[in-house]
């Protein structure tokens, strides 16, 4: 038996020697454990037991034998956050273009511009670096909505960096909005299908992507039963960009009619949309991604995340990080954005009245970035809260950082105080992937380079 903390290079070693052992027992100790599972709640001085790639119990005093025992006191532990919808393709094009004025700057001056020229090469270096990205912030459940799937070579790029980087990965195809490319979307989504998705029981999953309506980019990505079809026969979820005012309201209502809302769908920001849509998405158990950064930053539609109206609908969200070219890459952000953004909202809305304000809460926006998240990703039986019998992806936070210290409210704490740095483990499946501070098995000169080059190629090639 091993005791030591996540600081230690010999734990991580024996732990990294056991990754493949499905009996491989690691216990943290004395925690505060931020479960997000309803029925555990906030547990002081806690252990975890992870056997496998499994969280198997939750409690105190639990035994310690055959374990490599990980001493967590003075730390927080919590689920791995989930990004419900990332471009992650474009990550070399890192704030680009901070101060994008609306969404039709955005998607000239990438889609129709920087996107044309990608080679399957610089899909896999945008999609790895921001894979690696989420995980060192916390992030080990990503959806990445990959609309500039060009040839099939480009889409095999997208989820073999996924596959690399080790994390819980959603792969959402889409074909490009603008420029030449082999029209093989969604056809060749069966092929992806059988060759990386053929297991249940893996880190990767598919969904098909689409837009919301034709006018950004033509019928042929717009969701309606055509494609709803396509996915029903794949046995696989749809998310749905672009979804936004009147022109959305209407084709959810269309989708009501044609039956092609529900569970299995996320529409994705949701900003502007009629009461009669959201009564339509309420019904139906449709999910929703919100993106508060986006939509606050770039302006889309309202320019308001549509949080009030999701809860009133009876919708719990997932949250997201969207474009990278224009917004910052972690959760911590999204979180305190939309905290920060609601609460305003409701203050305001009973400004000189005697009437009480409508607040969400610390809870409610970690519940939205954990829990929701997977369920949002179809996720919610694997991931999405430290539950015995889940997958073990869960973060070790500092709570004695200089930042943080001293602990007083550990769901506070992890929204409105953490960062990045604060997080000394992530371990997704039950493996490491960041340890004292480290994203793990990442050559950070040789990736350096890589991105750099690949910035350059995309930056100096002429759009098609």
């Amino acid at each position: 038996m091993t005791s030591s903390d996540t600081t230690s290079p010999a734990l991580l070693e024996q732990l990294q020697h056991q990754s493949t052992d499905p009996k491989r027992r690691i216990l943290f100790t004395g925690a505060t454990v931020v479960t997000m599972d309803p029925g555990l709640g906030v547990l002081h001085d806690a252990d975890l037991l992870i056997e496998g790639d499994t969280i198997t119990a939750i409690g105190t005093g639990l035994s310690r034998d055959g374990a490599a025992v990980v001493e967590a006191a003075g730390t927080i532990l919590t689920p791995g956050f989930v990004d419900t919808h990332r471009h992650a393709w474009e990550t070399q094009l890192r704030r680009i273009m901070p101060d994008v004025d609306d969404l039709g700057a955005y998607v000239m001056s990438t889609l129709a511009g920087y996107a044309t020229v990608y080679r399957p090469h610089d899909m896999y270096v945008g999609t790895k670096l921001a894979a690696l990205t989420a995980i060192d912030s916390g992030i080990t459940t990503m959806l990445d909505f990959s609309h500039n799937s060009r040839t099939p070579e480009h889409s095999d790029a997208a989820v073999q960096a996924l596959i690399d980087t080790g994390i819980r990965g959603v792969h959402a195809s889409m074909g490009p909005h603008f420029g030449d490319w082999d029209k093989q979307w969604p056809g060749d989504v069966t092929r992806l299908k059988d060759r990386y998705f053929a297991s249940d029981d893996q880190l990767l999953t598919l969904r098909l992507a689409a837009l919301a309506t034709d006018e950004i980019a033509g019928a042929s990505l717009a969701y309606g039963p055509k494609l709803a079809r396509t996915a029903k026969d794949l046995g696989i979820g749809v998310s749905v960009d672009a979804v936004f005012g009147t022109s959305s309201s209407t084709a959810i209502l269309n989708w009501a009619k044609d039956s092609i809302l529900g569970p299995d769908l996320t529409l994705i920001h949701a900003t502007g949309l009629t009461r009669a849509a959201w009564k339509a998405i309420g019904e139906s158990g449709t999910t929703i991604a919100l993106a508060p950064t986006s939509d606050a930053q770039i302006g889309l539609e309202t320019a308001i995340p549509a949080i009030d109206e999701a809860l009133s609908a009876g919708v719990r969200p997932g949250l997201s990080i969207d474009v990278e070219v224009a917004l910052v890459s972690d959760m911590f952000t999204q979180m305190r954005a939309l905290h920060a953004i609601q609460r305003m909202r409701a203050v305001n809305s009973v400004y000189g009245t005697d009437q009480p304000p409508s607040r969400i809460t610390t809870h409610d926006v970690l519940d939205f970035a954990t829990l929701q998240g997977a369920r949002t990703n179809g996720l919610a039986d694997v991931t999405g809260s430290l539950t015995p019998g889940k997958k073990a992806d869960l973060l070790v936070i500092r709570a004695e950082d200089l930042n943080n210290m001293p602990l007083n409210d550990a769901v506070g704490t992890v929204v409105l105080g953490s960062d990045a740095r604060n997080i000394s483990a992530v371990l997704i499946n039950g493996k490491p992937r960041k340890w004292n501070g480290q994203v793990l098995d990442v050559d950070l000169p040789a990736l350096r380079a890589e991105v750099h080059a690949s910035r350059e190629y995309v930056l100096n090639t002429p759009a098609a």
